[in-house]
């Protein structure tokens, strides 16, 4: 793969060269490669079949994790975050110690992995939300909480400019990988004024199925706001919006 230089960009087919563009700009690349059959049919390729299946395993994962907390990911997520979860859903698969190559899973594998994941990399939580917090998941009672103590907003927020107003969110999710099914409840604070005034205590709990056997993923966020003649405005389309997976339980 290589990158388009000069004044014209192209985008087409010319001879064995396919020039396209992409997020990382204009690019060109020769055409060719194994034909589909021999990489499905060849003993060869049997370590490139089991890499595709758990992969594609992988892209199917993220995905159903990504649907539990959809709503809060319209307003908290970067272009590449679709990539950068299947990914790290490559390195929970590969970490199944049960199974043989090309059927390593999630289930078997190490969801905790996912702990720490950052959903938008221009809004870090870890670079945003200073203030101190405990995040506790009780698989028993089947509760998923985040627990914030009173703490300044101007001094433990770094919010991004034009900023007036903040929102802690949160979201817990039990995720049935096997049968692709999912169970999901979320919180949040009230908007509240990004200035030197102290918060109470903020307590988010999020209730699931209790004694349940499947992963549990606990997130948590926050949200800017300006407000203009009283009303509140969600600054530049949740474009600095924090939200991250802040505990994991597999099992």
């Amino acid at each position: 793969m290589a990158k388009q230089k000069g004044i014209i960009k192209l985008d087409g087919t010319i001879g064995d060269i396919t020039f396209y563009k992409s997020q990382d700009g204009y690019l060109a690349r020769e055409k060719g490669g194994v034909s589909g059959d021999r990489i499905a049919n060849d003993p060869n390729f049997q370590r490139t079949r089991e890499n595709g299946e758990e992969f594609g395993r992988a892209g199917k994962a993220g995905k159903l994790l990504r649907n539990s907390i959809r709503a809060m990911l319209q307003n908290a997520s970067d272009s590449k975050m679709v990539s950068r979860l299947t990914q790290k859903m490559v390195e929970v698969i590969q970490a199944d110690a049960t199974n043989p190559r090309g059927q390593r899973n999630v289930i078997d594998g190490e969801a905790e992995l996912l702990e720490g994941f950052e959903f938008n990399i221009t809004g870090k939580l870890g670079t945003t939300l200073y203030a101190p917090y405990t995040s506790t998941i009780d698989r028993v009672a089947g509760t998923l909480a985040v627990s914030i103590p009173s703490f300044v907003p101007l001094n433990m927020i770094a919010a991004p400019g034009g900023s007036t107003h903040f929102k802690i969110v949160s979201a817990g999710a039990e995720v049935d990988f096997e049968n692709e099914t999912f169970v999901v409840a979320t919180s949040e604070t009230a908007v509240l004024p990004w200035d030197v005034t102290a918060t109470a205590l903020i307590n988010l709990s999020n209730a699931v199925t209790a004694n349940s056997t499947h992963p549990l993923f606990l997130a948590l966020g926050i949200e800017f706001y300006q407000e203009v003649n009283g009303q509140m405005y969600p600054l530049k389309n949740g474009a600095y919006n924090a939200l991250a997976l802040v505990k994991v339980s597999g099992s």
